[in-house]
């Protein structure tokens, strides 16, 4: 669909936070109260980054902003768990899910398992020497980076055991 004065041939991708504001309207018109509060509390996280960094986000760091509230939710879900309050881990559950429909596709183990070797194949090329254990950090960074610009997502925890096995090898 192009928009008046936009070259034809082009299409409009709404970026994650337009996308948060038009599912905030349908929230409030279908009277979906914790919808509406989560979609809120997002908007507000990303704009809050936006006013620190004083220039509107990239898609880039609107995902990271994702990320860090995802992973506040896990870390807030296994602390009502081992205090035996189930109902409170199972709000922060349903608003975990609310916000993962905004995050990029998830990267496939083998996907990133590709990825790692990349990274250790072009450490190897341009130092002459297959990185080492030690070396663990230049391939994480690496391979971090080729995740972030083939633009999918994938857990941190996940890379670093596929970079500790590629590296034992």
């Amino acid at each position: 669909m192009n928009l008046p004065g936009q070259p034809r041939g082009t299409e409009t991708c709404m970026s994650i936070a337009e996308k948060v504001n038009a599912d905030i309207i349908a929230a409030m018109k279908a009277h979906q109260e914790h919808r509406l509060t989560t979609l809120r509390m997002v908007k507000s996280a990303l704009r809050s980054r936006e006013i620190d960094k004083r220039q509107p986000l990239t898609d880039a760091e609107q995902t990271q902003v994702l990320s860090t509230l995802l992973k506040q939710r896990r870390d807030s879900v296994d602390s009502f768990t081992k205090g035996n309050r189930p109902e409170l881990a199972a709000r922060e559950q349903a608003e975990i899910a609310m916000i993962e429909v905004y995050m990029p596709q998830a990267a496939s183990e083998d996907q990133l398992s590709a990825i790692v070797q990349q990274a250790v194949a072009q450490l190897a090329e341009s130092s002459g020497l297959k990185p080492t254990p030690r070396e663990m950090g230049a391939v994480m960074k690496l391979a971090q980076q080729q995740i972030l610009a083939s633009g999918l997502r994938a857990d941190g925890k996940l890379v670093a055991e596929l970079v500790k096995a590629e590296l034992a090898k």
